[in-house]
């Protein structure tokens, strides 16, 4: 067993449509076989790009359409949580992907906020859930999303993020709903410095404001970027296996995340997407201290940051860090 299966761990970059295990595709669609998933669910090594390796995704969101649908995914998620020994996880999904059978968005949201209620119940797992805009929606569709978040306020769901194809659409469309939040006190977090430079960077934390950055790890081609990410307090959520298959990188020997840890900027560990990546985050520790000699002082600080920079209350907050110090002492 990996040295580092049993620490406990932080994850606050995790698509959910993008986390369907071979178990629950199957009890949704017992047509699927295995070599099926492995062709239409999990990515090569290599993709042409961040759109290529989204396209895996579309039969996830296919098979979550209704409530039980989306129950079933979570809960699916949920085990390999545990299994994974997460304490703490941010969820996110778009409600808009969800639609196509009858549910309306706000049942979407309902459907996923009691499926987490119930999954933190049975496993122990704590979790929260944001939801996302994508890149190619238009402006009212960013606004509906954000509304949901807000008229969710005081359930599991927590914050709100822009994801999708970065490269391919601006984010002109999402500045009114970004500004929404803002004025509203909505938690956010934004995709950027994945599919495009450190420019994007700048633009999104300039036009949308976000507490968080998805990815962000293109940020280093810009050295007064580093610098106002730090004064900021920018906290960047880091995915280095999906980096390297979206072909951000071409080998995990120059990911960019030994460079960000080292120059003081607050980050975290995360899988960005289970199935996709094929990966869980023990893997990831695993990776890290393989090819950067990363051990339990850095998995420690990144989890810390993790739950510094969480969606979460002080006293969540308090409490988690109890947990990981006693584990890491």
């Amino acid at each position: 067993m990996s040295q580092f299966k049993t620490l406990p761990k932080v994850e606050l970059h995790l698509h959910l449509d993008c986390s369907l295990s071979y178990k629950v595709v199957k009890q949704l669609n017992p047509q699927v076989t295995f070599e099926d998933y492995k062709e239409s669910f999990i990515a090569p090594p290599k993709c042409t790009d961040l759109a290529d390796y989204i396209s895996r995704a579309v039969k996830g969101f296919e098979l979550m359409q209704t409530k039980e649908q989306l129950r079933l995914v979570t809960l699916d998620l949920f085990r390999q949580l545990k299994e994974d020994h997460i304490i703490y996880s941010e969820i996110r999904f778009a409600p808009l992907q969800h639609i196509f059978k009858g549910l309306t968005a706000a049942k979407a949201v309902a459907a996923v906020n009691e499926a987490v209620s119930e999954g933190i119940e049975l496993t122990g797992v704590e979790a929260r859930i944001i939801l996302c805009t994508l890149r190619h929606y238009s402006e009212s569709q960013s606004m509906e999303t954000i509304k949901l978040v807000k008229e969710f306020h005081g359930s599991q769901v927590v914050g709100f993020d822009l994801a999708a194809d970065e490269a391919g659409f601006p984010i002109t469309e999402h500045i009114k709903a970004f500004e929404f939040a803002n004025e509203n006190g909505i938690p956010c977090t934004a995709h950027a410095g994945e599919a495009k430079g450190a420019e994007s960077v700048w633009e999104t934390l300039k036009n949308l404001c976000p507490q968080r950055i998805g990815h962000g790890v293109r940020s280093t081609e810009d050295p007064n970027l580093l610098i106002h990410l730090k004064e900021a307090n920018i906290h960047l959520e880091i995915c280095p296996t999906s980096n390297v298959q979206t072909n951000v990188f071409n080998k995990i020997e120059n990911h960019t995340i030994d460079e960000l840890y080292q120059s003081g900027i607050s980050i975290s560990i995360n899988t960005d997407a289970r199935t996709i990546s094929d990966v869980s985050l023990t893997d990831e520790y695993e990776t890290l201290a393989r090819v950067f000699g990363w051990g339990n002082e850095h998995f420690f600080k990144c989890n810390s940051e993790a739950i510094e920079h969480a969606f979460i209350s002080r006293d969540k907050k308090e409490k988690l860090k109890i947990k990981l110090q006693n584990a890491y002492k």
